[in-house]
């Protein structure tokens, strides 16, 4: 490099400074010298190598005491380069007839430290011009140049918003440069994420450098423009004997920490931090909820609403009826919305709503009314009733001959609940039976069956007796020797009736028709009989005609 037409040595401070001696050797060298150059031109000669003697001696300069080297060839060396080393040094080579001198430019450098913000703000206010902080880069040389970045962009000066200062002091002792760069910014609201860096700019034995500071966030204050009012949990999904949490936020920063709270009901405002708590709430609190500023500068409002579910069944509870008695039943609802209701009987979902105009034993059990508001999760209604279908024992005995013709099956009938207890007697003895039989108890009614081969006509009673009434009946059997016409089995309920009704229709049929073919064959006998007695009345008057017919003409025979 060349400096002025001067070749140039650059060193980094701190370094080793090489400079070679650029003259050539000339024949019959004596002695080589190296000196500098002071400001006002006087020389000071600080290194001699003689060409003969082979030996080195440095002058008695303080400032490279213990830091030079020559070597053979001329080339100088002087460590730990200092920003005093720039100078301008001179390789001298003599001989007998002449000097020759060539000079060599020393150029130090120094990077600075990373530059850091210090004296940063604890924050920033908007619509005010405050000092954001110092952006220091010390122990540079030359000296550098600092600029101040916001996002990655250049921040240029502007009037009462962007104010620079740079300063730059040099150390004395060493010559070294500290560049102090400081920042007076008015913020915005947007610079709350802002990041502020700074950058030096500096030379070194190659150029042009930067080095960068980290970036540094600051908190921006700003005051609330707007005030909003949250519901937790959502106002639609909010039941009776929820509790509901009211949070009010201003978008200021730092944010309100106290709100005043408007509830349904209540005059004035009621003072609360940002959050206002109502536990196990009532349709009633249904309504506009507000919030404001403890200034009432600012408002924000919200509806909510408190779903309500009520059931009404009438009756409920536990209820007894008689057989045969009307029941009316109703369950009614009244609820925040429409609600969806359905019957279960013994856990089974009914098709519709129960209606009793006459009560059957069938239709005591247990009955839920349930309600729900889909849209509402856990609101949920039910109520119970438990029918109770009394009814005295009623009783109805029939007989059967079994296949075998040895035995006959006698089954009495039972209706009636509470379940009748029965028995069995034989007239005239009075003994009890114990050997019956009992179907399944369903719908207030069972059969109680025995099995006998009486030898003798025997006369059976069945006793049914409940809480209600005890109830007799009897029925004669004749022995299994005497014939006698049984009578079927009603096995159980409607569907016997209609066997016995269906048997009754065949038999009326059978003998309508026997009846018919009697009456036709009647009839038909009668008509033939008639036909033959008309058939002899008519030979007789065909043979009076013939005996007429000759009488006449023996007469015309006679007259002629």
């Amino acid at each position: 490099p060349l400096a002025l037409g001067l070749y140039t040595v650059n060193a980094v401070y701190g370094d080793t400074i090489t400079m070679p001696c650029r003259l050539e050797v000339p024949d019959g060298l004596m002695f080589g010298k190296w000196k500098y150059e002071m400001p006002n031109g006087s020389p000071v000669f600080i290194a001699f190598r003689s060409s003969t003697k082979k030996n080195v001696q440095y002058d008695d300069v303080p400032d490279y005491k213990d830091r030079l080297s020559l070597s053979e060839n001329y080339t100088l060396s002087i460590k730990n380069a200092r920003i005093s080393d720039e100078k301008r040094f001179v390789c001298m080579l003599v001989t007998e007839d002449d000097v020759s001198e060539e000079p060599t430019i020393v150029k130090v450098f120094k990077q600075p430290s990373q530059p850091e913000i210090l004296h940063q703000a604890d924050f920033l206010e908007t619509e005010k011009l405050q000092m954001l902080g110092e952006c220091v880069a010390r122990d540079s040389y030359p000296e550098g140049n600092v600029t101040w970045y916001k996002n990655g962009r250049v921040l240029q000066p502007v009037e009462e918003v962007v104010v620079i200062n740079l300063q730059k002091i040099v150390d004395k002792s060493t010559g070294l440069f500290t560049m102090t760069s400081s920042l007076q910014y008015m913020p915005t609201k947007e610079d709350a994420n802002a990041k502020f860096s700074c950058i030096v700019t500096y030379y070194g034995p190659s150029g042009q450098k930067t080095i960068q500071s980290e970036p540094v966030v600051f908190d921006v204050h700003y005051p609330t423009e707007k005030v909003s009012i949250q519901v937790q949990p959502q106002s639609s999904t909010i039941k009776e004997g929820d509790n509901i949490t009211l949070k009010c936020s201003g978008n200021g920063n730092p944010p309100p920490q106290e709100f005043l709270f408007y509830i349904p009901g209540e005059a004035e405002g009621i003072r609360s931090s940002d959050t206002y708590v109502m536990t196990d709430v009532r349709r009633n609190a249904t309504g506009e909820y507000k919030c404001s500023l403890t200034d009432k500068s600012m408002m924000d409002s919200t509806t909510i609403t408190v779903h309500y579910l009520d059931l009404q069944l009438t009756p409920s509870g536990e209820v007894t009826k008689q057989i045969g008695e009307a029941l009316p039943v109703s369950c009614t609802i009244s609820s925040s919305r429409n609600a969806t209701v359905f019957w279960i009987k013994d856990n089974t979902r009914m098709q519709t709503s129960p209606s009793f105009s006459s009560l059957q034993y069938q239709d005591a059990g247990n009955y839920i009314c349930e309600t729900t508001l889909q849209e509402v999760e856990g609101l949920k209604k039910r109520k119970t009733l438990k029918l109770i279908v009394e009814g005295k024992p009623q009783i109805k005995m029939t007989k059967k001959t079994n296949t075998n013709k040895m035995s006959k099956t006698i089954v009495c009938h039972v209706e009636g609940f509470p379940k009748p207890a029965v028995q069995w007697t034989v007239t005239g003895s009075g003994s009890i039976i114990n050997k019956a039989k009992e179907t399944k108890y369903v719908n207030g009614r069972f059969s109680s069956k025995i099995v006998i081969a009486p030898e003798e006509n025997v006369t059976l009673t069945c006793i049914a007796e409940n809480q209600l009434e005890r109830t007799v009946t009897s029925l004669n059997v004749s022995a299994i020797s005497i014939p006698e016409y049984d009578e079927p089995e009603d096995r159980n309920d409607d569907n016997s009736e209609k066997v016995n009704d269906q048997a009754k229709l065949i038999v009326g049929i059978v003998v309508g028709l026997l009846l018919a073919a009697l009456v036709a064959g009647v009839v038909y006998w009668l008509y033939v009989k008639k036909s033959k007695t008309a058939s002899k009345h008519v030979d007789k008057d065909l043979g009076n005609i013939e005996e007429n017919k000759k009488l006449e003409e023996n007469n015309h025979k006679s007259e002629t």
